[in-house]
């Protein structure tokens, strides 16, 4: 019987899942949504709602707590202190949704996306070939 026991092992160590949930954290501050299995998505959402109120409310105690337990991440921790809290100042909780998907092919795993509720806008991602390319450009002209 699962008596008071919180939380999933995912068979892996304490610091193994801890890198797990800090991954899948980063990947989805960063890129808005991730492809992951239910299980691994059910986990993660309450951590992120968890980080998403302490980034609203804003402070540097806060602030710090979170990028200690990112694992010192500072350009995670910058985007969601400045770009993904904003946009739901207004939400309480619930920043994210889960969306099903059809099983994995190999195992048939109960796949899932999980995203973000409100769109975060992302930056225009720009090669270093084409900067450098500008660059290149400027100087010869």
């Amino acid at each position: 019987m699962r008596k008071k026991v919180f939380g999933r092992k995912f068979s892996r160590g304490r610091s193994g899942r801890t890198a797990l949930f800090r991954s899948l954290v980063r990947a989805l501050v960063l890129s808005g949504k991730i492809v992951t299995t239910k299980a691994r998505a059910k986990a993660v959402s309450g951590q992120i709602d968890k980080y998403v109120s302490h980034a609203q409310k804003g402070g540097i105690s806060l602030r710090r707590k979170v990028l200690a337990e990112m694992g010192n991440d500072r350009e995670t921790v910058d985007r969601l202190f400045g770009k993904v809290a904003p946009i739901f100042k207004e939400r309480k909780s619930g920043f994210t949704k889960m969306t099903l998907l059809p099983g994995r092919k190999g195992d048939n795993a109960e796949m899932a996306i999980i995203e973000w509720v409100d769109k975060v806008q992302e930056e225009e991602k720009v090669d270093k070939k084409v900067k450098k390319e500008k660059k290149e450009k400027k100087e010869t002209k």
